[in-house]
């Protein structure tokens, strides 16, 4: 399976990139029509309308932005259907100074920025099988530890920061860069 990303040829079957960690099974529908699109797609196989920020609007279903491996174990978790208590650690990331960022830009320049952000950001929460409980305007709220219970809950959010700050910053760097 090709990367959207980087073009590596990564293994059938394959989840992340082998080369650079991004995501292969980021599917995008389209808030228009309902279409699901391949990641990396500018436009709506389905209706030909522009995947932007609409799109964006639409992935935040928790249905469309939980990958199906995840989903499936949390529908297979009587604990989590039914609810229980439990710790959790949760995880908080968003963009510094975004405002001042957004004054600088083009507004669809920004826009584009942010759906990369929102994508790295849930690729790395899921990465360490996080689950993205609500994205902000410049942001997200990620939880780990529920709905699937892990004992290193704390731990496994402590990586996906790490992970985070390391993808963020390549990302920061290569839009400093302009590329």
């Amino acid at each position: 399976m090709e990367c959207p990303r980087c073009h590596y040829a990564n293994a059938d079957g394959a989840r992340f990139c082998g080369k650079c960690g991004a995501s292969l099974t980021r599917d995008v529908t389209c808030a228009g029509c309902g279409h699901v699109n391949p990641a990396g797609q500018t436009f709506c196989n389905g209706c030909g309308e522009r995947l932007g920020r609409s799109a964006v609007a639409a992935e935040r279903a928790p249905r469309t932005y939980t990958p199906k491996h995840l989903a499936d174990k949390i529908l297979a978790s009587k604990s989590a259907l039914e609810g229980e208590r439990k710790q959790v650690t949760v995880l908080f990331a968003d963009v510094k100074g975004s405002m001042e960022l957004a004054e600088q830009v083009d507004p669809e320049v920004w826009s584009d920025i942010m759906q990369r952000f929102f994508q790295i950001l849930a690729d790395g929460v899921e990465r360490f099988e996080g689950f993205v409980d609500k994205f902000t305007g410049d942001g997200i709220m990620a939880l780990f530890g529920a709905p699937i219970a892990h004992e290193d809950h704390a731990q496994r959010a402590c990586w996906a920061a790490l992970h985070l700050t390391d993808a963020l910053r390549r990302y920061a760097d290569a839009l400093r860069l302009g590329q």
